[in-house]
């Protein structure tokens, strides 16, 4: 219940150290052309006065790497003393060269001294070891380049560029995940060497809390405490990218794990760090006020996963295997007008008399105390405070929400669903002993502890040591003041939707990576439900418990990336998004593309210069396409696996 931060060992990089007593870093990537030292060196200082403490920046050969060298030099002659970090892929000579050069190198251990075919290799266990031994000759002279020169390191694993050998033994795992890089942490520690980053980033983002959980548990194991980097690759843009971003980065954070962030958005660069920033700080409080000493824990006290919590259906529309159902408030509208439901996804036809349904059309209407003077939609359950709700005539479709105390008291129930409002610390009252439990009731979860994701978790834990099924309905409260500035103004009317989304998606996306909720209702008087509705359901998508739209996995570009990703992503949204349910990676470069994509269903990759390769899952269907044809080529494709529909 009590928020504290995993102590982590620290690390200098230049003069911003990470983990130990250092507060969480913010940081970014440049997408400037690391040959253009003027470029880079502009766009790192944007960055900078945006809030990044590091700044990396790609160096795909030696040519990029020595130029690192410029780069920082204009740096410095212009009074900025960023860390800087060199992006190292496939290439141990560039990243030998960049660690005499820069305060922190990144290297990808599922690249650096293996290759990715996705061939299935097959090995005894010496021929396992001989690889390893293999590695360990190929990564060593990097590791002795940074002990001399005081260089750190980042270990950083990406879902989606897993080795072939690391495939083949492992599978596509979290456990391979986490393998990955601790073989390459060993190597480390074998040379005396300790001044380690590590990550376990993919662009699932259940994937990613599963793996960085794994790799805690692994590290305390084996008694170290290297700092973690959070990101949730390849997350896209715009309010796709900020709540999966949320989801896994935040679901983390909620556990005290992290010592600096990275929010990849198809976005320029400075855009990334007022997220990461915004994410952060709900936990710079929580910091101040937690004991040191609960921050060390113990092997075995970090666990892998909470346990999900298995529900029953009610009325055969909530539980069970059914999806999350997401519940809005709409209790201050007009309630003369029927159009005020085109918020909620219902389209009011006056012609016909009838409501038009879309993708996200929501389960749930709050209506507090206060009666519609127009039919409502027949598949649209309407919530009533319980003693309003005693005085409705025709009650069809229509459902109490209780207090506790109500429930307990009550004089009538509904005989197919009841909903109950509670809160964790009710389970130790004598009116929850009190509660007459039967199949009709589904809970409301509600908090306003400020450790509250924490709070809810515990009360499903409850519940399952109880021994209880219900259906529970996750609601979160979201004052205007919590989305206002540190002088208590409101900030651009963007930034409070942004900072909604961003909160929302953690509190209730870290309890569904779990597997806790059977829906969700976000409360912010403050936001136009429409925003409510798109949040809720972005929520549900990016933990994958309810799909209904398309998925963009969308890298957020670096100076290898061959196209310009903003716009192409934009264009490609913009002639795919009514396709419910396909996921399509953008990837600007190889490096990423194949793997990230083995979870997509198509893929558009760069592949040289006006140059894209089109996949099918892991397949390449077509090489070298025509960037001003491979959008097209790629909706040819989808049309001829059946799965292509024309937008109304």
């Amino acid at each position: 219940m009590e928020y504290s931060r995993w102590r982590t060992r620290e690390v200098a990089i230049g003069n911003v150290p990470m983990g130990g007593d250092s507060p969480i870093r913010i940081q970014s990537m440049t997408t400037v052309d690391t040959m253009d030292t003027i470029g880079s060196v502009e766009q790192t200082i944007r960055m900078v006065e945006a809030g990044c403490e590091y700044v990396r920046i790609t160096a795909p050969s030696i040519k990029e790497a020595n130029n690192l060298a410029e780069i920082k030099k204009e740096l410095r002659r212009r009074g900025y003393d960023v860390p800087l970090v060199a992006d190292i892929h496939f290439t141990p000579n560039a990243a030998e060269a960049a660690a005499r050069i820069v305060e922190k190198v990144r290297i990808n251990p599922g690249n650096y001294a293996d290759k990715k075919k996705f061939d299935q290799l097959n090995y005894t266990e010496p021929a396992y070891q001989a690889e390893l031994e293999r590695i360990y000759t190929k990564f060593a002279p990097l590791v002795k380049i940074c002990k001399e020169y005081g260089t750190a390191m980042r270990i950083g694993t990406n879902h989606g560029s897993l080795s072939d050998r690391i495939m083949s033994h492992y599978g596509d795992t979290p456990e391979g995940m986490v393998e990955s890089a601790m073989e390459f942490i060993r190597i480390c520690e074998d040379l005396q060497y300790y001044s380690i980053v590590v990550s376990m980033k993919s662009s699932n983002p259940q994937v990613m809390v599963r793996a960085y959980r794994l790799l805690v548990e692994k590290m305390v194991a084996e008694g170290m405490n290297y700092p973690l980097h959070l990101g949730v690759t390849e997350a896209g843009d715009g309010e796709d990218g900020r709540i999966k971003s949320a989801v896994g980065i935040g679901t983390l954070l909620e556990d005290g794990l992290g010592d600096t962030v990275r929010v990849s958005l198809t976005e320029e660069p400075e855009f990334e760090a007022p997220v990461a920033i915004a994410l952060v700080n709900r936990y710079q409080a929580r910091g101040a006020e937690s004991p040191k000493e609960s921050a060390i824990p113990i092997a075995g006290t970090v666990h892998p996963k909470p346990a999900a919590y298995p529900t029953k259906e009610v009325n055969t529309f909530i539980g069970g295997s059914l999806v999350p159902r997401v519940v809005v408030d709409i209790s201050c509208k007009n309630l003369k007008d029927p159009n005020i439901l085109t918020e909620v996804g219902y389209k009011y036809d006056p012609w016909l008399d009838k409501y038009h349904m879309g993708e996200q059309s929501v389960d749930f209407v709050y209506l507090a105390d206060k009666l519609p003077s127009f039919t409502m939609p027949g598949n649209l359950k309407q919530l009533y405070n319980y003693h309003t709700w005693l005085g409705i005539q025709d009650k069809a479709n229509i459902h109490p929400l209780y207090t506790l105390r109500e429930f307990v008291e009550s004089r009538l129930r509904d005989p197919s669903m009841n909903l109950i409002r509670i809160r964790n610390a009710d389970l130790c009252t004598t009116l929850f002993e009190a509660l007459p439990l039967d199949r009709t009731i589904v809970f409301v979860l509600e908090t306003d502890e400020s450790h509250g994701m924490a709070d809810q978790r515990q009360f499903f834990s409850a519940l399952l040591e109880l021994g209880l099924d219900n259906p529970v309905i996750i609601r979160r409260h979201y004052p205007v003041a919590e989305f206002s500035g540190p002088e208590g103004n409101l900030m651009d009317p963007e930034e409070p939707l942004s900072k909604l989304q961003l909160y929302a998606a953690t509190d209730m996306g870290g309890l569904l990576v779990d597997g806790m909720g059977n829906g969700i209702w976000i409360d912010s008087p403050a936001t136009p439900a429409d925003k409510l509705v798109s949040a809720a359901f972005g929520i549900l998508q990016a933990t994958r418990s309810r799909i209904s739209k398309t998925e963009y996995i969308s890298c957020p570009s670096c100076g290898r990336t061959l196209f310009d990703l903003q716009v192409t992503t934009q264009m490609i949204r913009a002639r795919t998004n009514h396709l419910k349910g396909l996921k399509i990676g953008i990837m600007g470069c190889i490096v990423n593309g194949p793997g990230e994509m083995a979870d997509a269903d198509y893929g558009y990759v760069g592949a040289g210069p006006d140059k894209i390769t089109l996949y099918r899952g892991k397949e390449v269907v077509k090489r070298n396409v025509s960037s001003t044809k491979a959008l097209d080529e790629l909706i040819e494709i989808i049309r001829e696996d059946g799965r292509w529909i024309d937008p109304e």
